[in-house]
């Protein structure tokens, strides 16, 4: 669990964007954020898609960092298998 969690909190506080900040953007309360920022909960792939498109409303850099390591983490997990 938590793949897209661990690369969603690095973005968060690298680019210093606040859980509620993101969560207002998507329109959904700050504890789904929180969840999957603290990897209690993955977000779905149509989630991960939201919250791309919310990270680019919000800072073009954190939305592309986000994909780029959240692939790279899939890649990461195949090599793995």
């Amino acid at each position: 669990m938590g793949r897209a969690g661990k690369v969603l909190k690095t973005v968060l506080e690298k680019y210093e964007i606040s859980q509620g900040k993101l969560a207002t953007v998507m329109g959904i309360g700050s504890s789904n954020v929180f969840r999957w920022a603290n990897e209690l909960r993955d977000p779905s792939s149509e989630t991960v898609l939201a919250i791309i498109r919310a990270l680019y409303k919000i800072d073009r850099e954190a939305a592309e960092e986000f994909k780029v390591l959240y692939i790279s983490n899939l890649d990461n997990m195949e090599n793995n298998s």
